[in-house]
């Protein structure tokens, strides 16, 4: 069996807000019928309304202290970056072992995260990260980017209504008509795409903004009115798809071209990320002055740095009058839907990384090689390495 032998773990997430869970008991049953021994930590399901009761009918095991969930798991399923565990009052990457497997979020180029990727690379942990897995055909059941942006993009547009002072809609009333808010989501891809159909389906006026000519194309098709970005092709899109990281004299044109747009705006989204790489920012502190007082920026970009200099992660602040909500960790707010695809993205990416009993480390193989973040004591994602070598020389 594919699992025979492996003890897989899956704890009980610790960032705070997050109410997700790595493992469903339908996936975790899939993986008990498989040959592994599935470790949960009692509560983890919590979050997302899955009982204990549900886990253990599944075949899984729960285990009342965290410790032995890590201490005996070849393989660690999460959904966010090991962080803070206020109970034991240690980090939880000081709870790995060398040679143990984690599978997660890492977003491994973020400045916040990189003593955290470091200190997993000391423990000789094996870390691979979801959110650089490559954007083609065989990996797209594994792609839990993909369906975490979905559930992003929807949620982002829900919590900027929720604040705005205003009606989304255009109404009409006894006194005359009463105009659509604005609406600008600068980074059309999977979050992007989401935003702009959840505003226009609750009746906002919606612009959007992309380097990538294909994903204009997929924002007009949903109504939206594009932001022209004076950026080459050539220059801007990268393989697979995704968008590449621009010069900073690019980066200078293209928030000059976004500027009129998010100065009329009244809700703005920001989604737009490189894969591997810090988020660039896209919307300066004085573009958010420039703003009307009331104005909603919503920073879905914000677990990678975040697109909006303003921006504070895991706050919601307020400046110039114009709020700015830097929520980490957006799908989190929304876990059963998000815990029911996540978890079934990271059960295919576990099954592709084990074979016969073993962790098949394969680095010939795209998913794994783009994937893997610490091996052997090392530091070995590029976008990672990049970004950290930047962050030096900005302190220097």
């Amino acid at each position: 069996m594919k699992y025979a032998g492996l003890t897989i773990g899956i704890p009980k997430e610790v960032l705070a807000g997050e109410r997700r869970v790595a493992a469903t008991p339908e996936t975790a049953a899939q993986l008990v019928q498989q040959g592994a021994e599935v470790l949960v930590e009692a509560g983890a399901g919590l979050g997302a309304y899955i009982s204990d009761d549900a886990y253990t009918t599944a075949g899984a095991r729960i285990c009342r202290d965290v410790r032995e969930v890590f201490g005996r798991a070849d393989i660690i399923l999460k959904v966010k970056q090991p962080t803070f565990n206020h109970a034991l009052g240690i980090s939880e990457v000081e709870l790995f072992r060398e040679g143990q497997v984690l599978i997660t979020f890492l977003h491994p180029a973020a400045p916040a995260n990189h003593e955290m990727v470091q200190g997993l690379a000391q423990r000789g942990v094996i870390a691979l990260t979801l959110d650089s897995i490559p954007r083609i055909s065989r990996a797209q059941a594994m792609d839990a980017l993909t369906s975490m942006s979905t559930v992003a993009g929807y949620k982002a547009v829900i919590s900027a209504a929720n604040r705005l002072p205003k009606f989304l809609p255009m109404m009409g009333t006894a006194i005359g008509m009463i105009q659509p808010a604005q609406v600008v989501v600068i980074g059309a891809g999977v979050a992007g795409l989401q935003a702009i159909a959840t505003a226009k389906r609750l009746g906002a006026v919606v612009k959007a903004a992309d380097v990538r000519p294909d994903a204009n194309e997929q924002a007009k098709s949903l109504g939206a009115r594009l932001i022209e970005l004076p950026i080459p092709s050539e220059l801007a899109v990268g393989e697979g798809g995704y968008a590449r990281p621009l010069p900073e004299e690019w980066l200078v044109k293209e928030r000059e071209a976004l500027a009129s747009a998010v100065a009329e705006a009244d809700i703005v989204i920001l989604s737009a990320l490189v894969p591997g790489h810090e988020a660039p920012i896209l919307v300066t502190q004085e573009m958010v002055e420039r703003m009307r007082p009331g104005s909603v920026i919503v920073d879905i970009s914000i677990d990678q740095g975040g697109n909006c200099a303003a921006a504070r992660p895991g706050e919601v602040i307020e400046h110039h009058g114009v709020v700015i909500d830097g929520t980490q960790n957006i799908p989190g707010t929304v876990p059963v839907s998000a815990t029911m695809l996540f978890a079934k993205n990271i059960l295919n990416f576990t099954s592709h990384l084990v074979q016969d009993g073993r962790i098949d480390l394969n680095l010939a193989d795209e998913i794994i090689a783009s994937s893997l973040v610490t091996h052997n004591g090392q530091i070995v994602h590029q976008g990672t390495l990049e970004a950290m070598r930047v962050r030096r020389e900005e302190r220097t």
